[in-house]
């Protein structure tokens, strides 16, 4: 199992931020690992207020960023008493993404850690804009809170299509929740299916198809299990059919997971990473935290 060494935490301040921060401060006390918080101040809105002041109120600046770094600093304190782990902080002006995605690269950081946002009455803009921006640029495993962190994780969704990111998102759930059991899940549909049924094939032929579509996954998921060394005692093995964001919804409430694990599909060499039309749609709409990989940690 690879090592979690660091971890970073950024966070606005909110309340979500602080489940977000809470979550990574256990991950880390638990894994031995180094926490960083990380608050920026945006440097777009710290302009618009040095427009607003008198030029003898310049302190006023000053007093904001004092005042930020002493709540970055009361948090930091919280998690030492809570979870015995010291943390450093960050605590900077600038732009946003590129202050959060740099300082993970310059710390090395395994994890980053953030909280989901809401944003009106929309389920599907469930995921703040800076969260989203993040996780589309960054490189590395990406943790989205969405609840607050009473205990360590009982139960990961992993979600696998048996690419070669199956086993690193495997490898990567044992790190990030190593106590937690595994429910694995492989959604499919046969090919076609809605076209052949539109063609006239009988449905005693397409539940042929299905249950050797069944069979071929349930042999690649046994696979799997031997391939990343997984406790057989920590497995749940789950084959359905249908379509795969609809079924990853459903079985993490019937599984009762608080964890989902997903792979991020990138787009080419594109700078800006695109998001899988089923990583978007789990992370608007599931109940449970979301850990997406996008590379194994190292």
């Amino acid at each position: 199992m690879s090592r979690l060494r660091t971890v970073l935490a950024a966070t606005d301040l909110s309340a979500l931020a602080r489940h977000a921060v809470g979550r990574a401060a256990l991950i880390a006390a638990d894994a031995g690992a180094r926490l960083s918080l990380q608050h920026v101040v945006n440097v777009g809105a710290l302009d618009a207020l040095r427009h607003l002041l008198d030029p003898g109120a310049a302190s006023l600046n000053d007093k904001l960023l004092e005042g930020a770094r002493g709540e970055v600093q009361v948090l930091a304190d919280e998690m030492t008493t809570r979870y015995g782990v010291q943390a450093g902080i960050h605590v900077v002006v600038g732009a946003v993404l590129p202050e959060i995605t740099g300082h993970a690269e310059a710390l090395d950081a395994d994890l980053v850690v953030m909280g989901a946002r809401g944003a009106g009455f929309m389920r599907e803009l469930l995921i703040g804009s800076t969260t989203e921006r993040v996780l589309r640029k960054t490189t590395r495993p990406l943790l989205v809170v969405k609840q607050m962190a009473h205990e360590h994780y009982r139960r990961a969704l992993v979600p696998v299509d048996f690419s070669p990111r199956s086993l690193e998102t495997l490898r990567l759930v044992q790190t990030v929740a190593p106590h937690a059991e595994i429910v694995l899940l492989h959604a499919f549909e046969v090919p076609f299916e809605g076209k052949l049924r539109y063609a006239g094939v009988e449905e005693s032929a397409l539940s042929g198809l299905r249950i050797n579509a069944r069979r071929e996954a349930s042999a690649r998921m046994n696979e799997l299990v031997a391939s990343a060394g997984l406790d057989e005692n920590r497995i749940r093995r789950l084959v359905v059919h249908g379509e795969a964001s609809t079924q990853v919804l459903e079985q993490e409430q019937e599984q009762d997971c608080d964890l989902i694990v997903i792979g991020k599909r990138g787009q080419g060499l594109l700078e800006e990473m695109l998001l899988g039309s089923v990583t978007k749609h789990v992370l608007a709409r599931s109940a449970a935290d979301v850990l997406v990989a996008d590379r194994a940690i190292g």
